[in-house]
């Protein structure tokens, strides 16, 4: 009985297709042999015939009866052609000329061609004959001896039909070869995903280093496993982080209300404790506020307010926004850009990436310092703010626009640690990108952002994907 799971495997299902397609190639090579060869002579033996037939009609028309009698008897005796079978008869069936004894009673019509045995000089053969009806009641048999070309014919077909099975049991181990080399391959696959099931998320599918499709399979779980690695330590980053960024102004918080619940000596001591309160309580809310922005611009749910509109009055109200802030500590906020500034997206969520990288540099630049911020347009719409601070460390760029992450230079200075992740959320869903570089001293962040005359199609593609 015919094992089920080997049935549904699918290697040996391919190695299985590729044994018939393989085993009709060579069924359809051995007919093709056998017609270029055993049916060859077939039809060389057939056309023999016809030929031989028709220079003894002609000589029946031309000498009649006596004529064709002496024909017969000069091609035999000449021995031109020692396969060649003739038989001429009377009306009775007699012989009158011919290398036959009788007629054989098997050919009892004339057009057919019979292959029948014959005996012929007192032994046993096979011939390939015709019969020929002529005027006056006579008979003719034409035909030849095929007992050699038919052992010839049996011999061939004998070793085609061999040659037909033995293809047939080398397909059928090849399928078996095929199976096993799928199930070693997959095996390791699920093994992989049986460990990382189990919660070894350290584990990685095996390359065998041949290079093929299995290898490539490999590869791209490979790095649908690290994606996933990389995200699941995110998730526990940004677990960490909000725990022990929401745990000092939630105790500071309960510390105050606690305090003004045990010391207020008045109302207003009350009020000022709760209104206290409220600042940490409200520096919280901002946080989550600012978490769900990100994962709503990540989502792309915000594509449909995206519209063509001109960058340069938005980058002025952002310097007139953070400029008396900056004056307060004596930073000077320089804004460089051309008159317009074509771009396409959406212009609240712009505003903010600007506004929060305009907020980061007046944060860390020092006092008397001095933050740039410059627009320039080519390829794409580039908006750089520059400013004199601490900068970051090259080690530490790629991390920086992870949620919560705080460099040491930021351990500091007040903030949530999701600014960049903001302006980078924003910069993917445009099409564009944050690049951090070292602007000596200090940092330079650039955002990119696609331009309006190019919006276009990405306004296409983008409705398409959503």
């Amino acid at each position: 009985m015919i094992d089920r799971g080997l049935l549904r495997s699918a290697g040996f299902r391919f190695g299985a297709v590729y044994a018939l397609l393989l085993a009709f190639s060579a069924a359809a090579l051995a007919l093709f042999l056998w017609w270029a060869t055993a049916g060859l002579l077939d039809r060389q033996t057939e056309a023999a015939i016809s030929a031989d037939a028709q220079g003894l009609s002609e000589r029946w028309t031309d000498g009649g009866l006596p004529g064709l009698v002496v024909t017969i008897e000069d091609r035999l005796a000449q021995n031109v052609d020692d396969d060649a079978i003739y038989l001429l008869t009377d009306p009775g069936m007699k012989r009158i000329a011919g290398n036959l004894a009788s007629w054989p009673p098997a050919v009892s019509a004339a057009g057919p061609w019979y292959e029948l045995p014959i005996l012929r000089a007192g032994m046993k053969s096979l011939a390939n004959v015709q019969r020929y009806d002529l005027p006056g009641g006579f008979h003719l048999l034409i035909g030849r001896d095929v007992q050699v070309r038919s052992q010839l014919r049996k011999m061939l077909t004998n070793a085609l039909l061999w040659a037909v099975g033995g293809v047939l049991l080398l397909a059928t181990i090849g399928a078996l070869v095929i199976r096993n080399l799928f199930r070693r391959t997959l095996a390791n696959i699920s093994a992989t995903s049986v460990a990382i099931a189990g919660g070894d998320f350290a584990q990685r599918v095996r390359l065998s280093g041949r290079g093929d499709e299995f290898d490539q399979i490999a590869e791209v779980i490979n790095d649908m496993l690290d994606r996933i690695g990389r995200l699941m330590d995110g998730v526990r980053q940004v677990s960490n982080a909000i725990a022990h960024d929401l745990r000092t102004p939630i105790t500071r918080a309960r510390t105050r209300l606690e305090d003004a619940a045990l010391h207020a000596e008045s109302a207003d001591d009350l009020r000022a404790a709760i209104e206290r309160a409220t600042q940490d309580l409200d520096g919280i809310v901002g946080v989550f506020q600012a978490l769900l922005r990100i994962a709503e611009i990540e989502a792309g749910s915000r594509r449909s307010s995206f519209a063509q509109f001109d960058l340069a009055p938005l980058l002025a109200e952002v310097a007139d926004l953070y400029g008396a802030v900056a004056e307060e500590r004596g930073i000077v906020l320089r804004l460089e850009a051309p008159d317009a500034v074509p771009a396409y997206g959406d212009k609240a969520m712009i505003q903010q990436a600007i506004a929060n990288l305009v907020d980061n540099a007046v944060k860390f630049s020092p006092d008397g310092g001095t933050v740039r911020l410059t627009a320039s347009v080519s390829a794409m719409v580039f908006v750089a703010v520059e400013d004199q601070g601490p900068g970051i460390p090259l080690s530490e760029r790629e991390r920086a626009t992870d949620r919560f992450y705080r460099g040491e230079t930021a351990r500091s200075t007040p903030g949530s640690g999701l600014g960049l992740s903001l302006v980078q959320a924003v910069a993917q869903l445009h099409g564009g990108n944050l690049r951090l570089e070292d602007n000596r001293p200090g940092l330079r962040a650039i955002l990119s952002l696609p331009l309006a005359e190019a919006a276009d199609s990405r306004a296409a593609a983008a409705r398409l994907v959503v």
